[in-house]
């Protein structure tokens, strides 16, 4: 691997922002698929992506969760502002469709860059990505209609 791509301390930027905003996403899809639907199966399948994309990120000596974490520079970010779309959700499917797309779009990210650093990753962020293809598939009609029936 090309020390200049391993030392690059904004790839590292780009790996923890969209580990963050994965990690995170899959937590909210994992409270509404618990809290709100009650579906011990799907909460599971969230929470074993969510575990995954940790192990991935362990997995890799360059790219440490340390290392990456001391490159963070949220001050500096210059796309931290709340975008209007972001700052409005009309109901709990909103919630839920918005963060399954944050999430497939993370996990995309970080399956171009750890080509970079580790192709066996990459092949295992993608394995995830479509997971949650069908995570999403199987889990959308009944927040929808857990939604329609409490509405």
């Amino acid at each position: 691997m090309p020390e200049k791509i391993q030392k690059n301390k904004n790839v590292y930027r780009l790996i923890d922002a969209n580990a963050n905003r994965a990690k995170e996403g899959l937590r909210v899809l994992e409270d509404i698929v618990r809290f709100i639907a009650d579906e011990k199966k799907l909460t599971a399948d969230f929470k074993g992506i969510r575990h995954l994309l940790t192990r991935c990120l362990a997995a890799n000596a360059a790219i440490r969760p340390l290392s990456i974490i001391k490159q963070r520079q949220v001050r500096r970010d210059v796309g931290k502002a709340t975008t209007v779309s972001e700052a409005k959700r009309k109901n709990v499917t909103e919630v839920f469709l918005a963060n399954a797309q944050r999430v497939k779009e993370s996990l995309r990210v970080l399956e171009e860059f750890f080509k970079l650093y580790d192709k066996k990753i990459s092949v295992r962020l993608k394995a995830a990505r479509y997971k949650m293809y069908a995570l999403e598939k199987r889990s959308i009609e009944k927040i929808a209609q857990i939604c329609n029936n409490n509405s």
